[in-house]
């Protein structure tokens, strides 16, 4: 029996950190070759480390430029540059012809996230976007439940997505290249987790936003909002998030959902379980359960073995992307209701 030529996969930019992530779930899957490019790492004005160096750390294969790293002849690509430069990326993976999968959000503008649909659709390959957090099993059992009709009919979602200012990236409060702050960075995993639970597009968006967190550091960028997010079926969803956890804490944040349904509630909080302790530096958190960037990858990798469209795609990345931008414009117009077209 012949044996299937290895998958070969490039991780594009260590800009976004869910990128290391990704490489050591990559690096331990059974017949995937990875190669990292991170051309602008050298020039990125980040405490932690970039391009080369970090790939040494990582342990995984490195080429100094992009078109290298095409000329390498992926199959698949994983873009995890910074958000403004997402668009190019996929539209060079398209054009030669390997699948994508994208950090979230999609794009920093609509027509941007319509366009990298477009370009996908054209050349046959798989657009998907990272949004790990849907693949957690207490998401997925929540799903289940509701899809059951056991609880009745949704009435409202009340989310929350807080965590940590990631100063270690300082793109992410680069307005140019990130396209804005906690509004971007932590609406859309709420977002995505409505889309699959609830099954229809956002009516109206809502939302107010402020600069008082980390205020001391001059910012550019809002360090947290409240978003408001109504539905042709008549729910309204909250999404509080923010950059509000103390750098000194232990993890990074965490997302929670509750949902309130004829019948009963439910709460989702994938990242809740945890044991806590000190040592010599101070307080310590380790996560229990499932590593939810390797089951994200775990998808992506079958999806493109089997020649299929995973979930969540391009159709998920543009809705999430435009409760963000309706988001923004609300938040600019002092809370005016922004209808989604």
């Amino acid at each position: 029996m012949n044996t299937p030529a290895p998958l070969r996969i490039a991780v594009l930019s260590f800009a976004h950190t869910h990128a290391l992530s990704y490489v050591s779930a990559l690096t331990a899957m059974p017949g995937v070759e990875v190669i990292a490019a991170d051309p602008d790492g050298a020039a990125a004005p980040d405490d932690a480390p970039r391009g080369a160096a970090l790939a040494a750390e990582l342990g995984v294969a490195y080429v100094d430029t992009y078109d290298e790293a095409f000329a390498w002849g992926p199959d698949a690509v994983v873009v995890t540059a910074e958000n403004a430069r997402h668009r190019e990326l996929v539209e060079r993976a398209a054009a030669a012809g390997a699948h994508v999968l994208c950090e979230k959000p999609l794009a920093t503008t609509v027509d941007d996230a319509v366009a990298m649909r477009e370009a996908c659709e054209r050349a046959g390959v798989i657009l998907m976007v990272a949004y790990p957090v849907r693949f957690a099993p207490v998401v997925r059992d929540a799903v289940a439940q509701l899809r059951s009709g056991r609880l009745g009919r949704v009435l409202g979602v009340t989310g929350v997505n807080n965590g940590k200012l990631p100063q270690d990236r300082a793109w992410f409060t680069d307005p140019a290249l990130a396209g804005g702050g906690a509004l971007v960075d932590h609406v859309v995993h709420c977002a995505d987790l409505l889309d699959e639970l609830l099954g229809e597009r956002a009516a109206s968006v809502r939302a107010v936003s402020n600069s008082i967190l980390h205020g001391h550091r001059d910012l550019q960028v809002e360090t947290g909002g409240l978003v408001t997010v109504q539905y042709p079926s008549g729910v309204i969803a909250t999404i509080d998030c923010s950059w509000s956890w103390p750098m000194s804490s232990a993890t990074w944040g965490g997302v929670t959902l509750q949902i309130v349904a004829e019948h009963g509630t439910l709460t989702v909080s994938p990242f809740a379980k945890g044991v806590a302790g000190h040592d010599a530096q101070g307080e310590t958190w380790d996560p229990v359960g499932a590593d939810l960037d390797a089951l994200l990858l775990d998808e992506f990798v079958a999806a493109v073995r089997e020649g299929r469209q995973p979930q969540p795609d391009a159709g998920v990345g543009i809705r999430t992307v435009e409760i963000v931008k309706a988001a923004q414009a609300s938040a600019a117009r002092g809370g005016e209701v922004v209808a989604l077209p």
